[in-house]
């Protein structure tokens, strides 16, 4: 749906729009009088030029005793000393304990350090003939390395020829059967059956009890009833 041309609100942007305006409720009139009134009171000792420069005491309580004075005498003073300060003298050395602080230095001491060696490659101030060193043999990048991880020819075995020839008969060797003696235990007559699944039989049926939901029980005794 196209906006209309009618009206301040959906007006069509294409097409020209008259001015409109809103009307609402009056406002209230302010105060025309805004100064404040006779709400200041300025002290007497202003005038239009500022503060008056005259002189004015203020009145307060008495100030409390100050304390007394702790200013060394004339006693306390040791002016024997004061040579050392002014005139030259000679030096002079006292002998104390070790302070507690140099008990925690770990510095190591003169026998700690040793002279580097003449001969060998760690010589620091001399010149060293160049050394070899032998090592094994890595697997890393030499011939021994398998990248792939394939099975060698030794990790299969040996296939039967006969898989894709042919085969020729082949016998056992066992032990030798004997026949049976009379100390044999063989079974009589008694203890076999014939054999019956070899040949042709006939259906056999058997007869049952037909069992029911439905039929009534057997009842003996009619007088207990």
């Amino acid at each position: 749906m196209l906006p209309g041309l009618t009206g301040a609100t959906h007006h069509d942007p294409t097409k020209p729009k008259a001015p409109a305006f809103s009307i609402t409720s009056r406002r209230t009139v302010a105060n025309a009088d805004c100064s404040p009134g006779p709400v200041y009171k300025l002290p007497p000792n202003y005038t239009r030029y500022g503060r008056d420069g005259t002189l004015a005491f203020s009145v307060h309580g008495r100030l409390k005793p100050l304390a007394p004075s702790c200013t060394p005498g004339p006693g306390q003073f040791s002016p024997d000393f004061l040579k050392l300060s002014t005139f030259k003298s000679s030096p002079a050395y006292t002998l104390s304990s070790r302070p507690k602080e140099l008990t925690k230095n770990q510095t190591p001491g003169r026998a700690s350090y040793r002279l580097p060696p003449l001969f060998g490659t760690k010589g620091i101030t001399t010149s060293s003939a160049p050394s070899f060193t032998i090592t094994g043999r890595t697997e890393k990048g030499s011939f021994l390395e398998d990248i792939t991880k394939t099975p060698g020819p030794a990790a299969y075995n040996a296939a039967d020829p006969y898989m894709c020839k042919p085969k020729p008969p082949q016998w056992t060797v066992t032990g030798r059967i004997f026949p049976p003696d009379k100390a044999a235990q063989t079974p009589g007559p008694g203890p076999s059956y014939s054999v019956t699944f070899t040949k042709p039989k006939a259906p056999s049926f058997s007869f049952g009890i037909r069992h029911s939901q439905y039929s009534v029980p057997l009842i003996v005794n009619v007088d207990e009833i």
